[in-house]
């Protein structure tokens, strides 16, 4: 299905609210690396609905499928992404679990190769949770003259330790219950190419739409609650969305194109493309879903 700007998807979801849907995932399309892997890998996790925000000076997806939307929006301005997201939170029905990433970037869950994204929302909801918090996880190409955009997905490689979290403060210095911010990866290691506003890789991707509910440009949520990684009984399942997005951005600029000669360090190892490796390295975490 195309949806010719945003206004015409929120008044379909608006119209839809009394028809029970599973997630939907929105993946904002800042160009065409990795477009039809990103789409497929959001449908095989069981997405009721996925729904590419396409610019429209970008090419369609090099494919079709009944749960694949098409929206032409503009996704690459300072607040675009972050509008279409509070624009499809108000529109959505309360309750509907919403996912948002970029293209080159991929959900995986625990057990997320023999269960479906629906277990895993209908299984947060029965703990009372409305979110699945999500650890951005830094992808990048170890061989940067076979692949110059820091992109490779048969190459693939992550950080497999350097992540640290340390606990948020509010305005009065005073901590925040069960709020954290996490650091690590490229933006961790090459740090000073990014600026400090987006050197925080946990990112609240996963999440039940509410009434009044808006995302900021920090990646977090204006209730509080939806800002936490646990519930206050016991831990809770995490999440990571495996993303090339940093090195390509890294690549892409002159500046640090020349300055960064390589991604790969003693630290890097081969992404397998599966939740048990994530779950040793203690990026995702299943809480008490076994």
């Amino acid at each position: 299905m195309k949806h010719d700007g945003i206004e015409r998807f929120t008044r379909m979801l608006r119209r839809t609210r009394g028809t029970p849907q599973g997630p939907i995932a929105l993946v904002l399309v800042e160009d065409a690396v990795e477009l039809d892997s990103t789409l497929r890998h959001h449908l095989d996790l069981g997405f009721s609905r996925v729904v590419a925000v396409i610019p429209d000076d970008l090419p369609r997806p090099g494919f079709e499928a009944p749960r694949l939307d098409v929206l032409r929006a503009e996704t690459r301005g300072p607040q675009s992404g972050l509008d279409i997201v509070n624009a499809v939170i108000a529109a959505a029905a309360p309750g509907q679990w919403l996912f948002y990433g970029y293209n080159a970037e991929y959900l995986f869950f625990p057990f997320g190769e023999d269960r479906g994204i629906a277990d895993l929302c209908a299984f947060v909801a029965e703990e009372r949770r409305d979110t699945v918090p999500c650890v951005t996880v830094d992808l990048y190409a170890t061989d940067l003259r076979a692949h110059p955009d820091g992109v490779s997905r048969k190459g693939a490689h992550l950080d497999r330790i350097g992540y640290a979290a340390r606990d948020r403060f509010d305005a009065r210095g005073r901590a925040l219950d069960r709020q954290q911010e996490i650091h690590g990866g490229l933006r961790w290691r090459l740090e000073e190419h990014i600026p400090e506003a987006r050197r925080q890789i946990l990112r609240i991707a996963l999440f039940r739409a509410a009434s009044g509910l808006r995302l900021g440009p920090d990646h977090r949520f204006n209730r509080e609650e939806y800002n936490t990684l646990q519930g206050p009984w016991h831990r809770s399942p995490m999440a990571a969305t495996m993303s090339f997005r940093t090195a390509k951005a890294l690549r892409r600029n002159p500046a640090t194109r020349e300055a960064i000669e390589g991604f790969d360090w003693p630290g890097s190892v081969r992404f397998e493309w599966r939740s048990r490796q994530l779950l040793d390295l203690g990026l995702i975490e299943p809480g008490q879903w076994f």
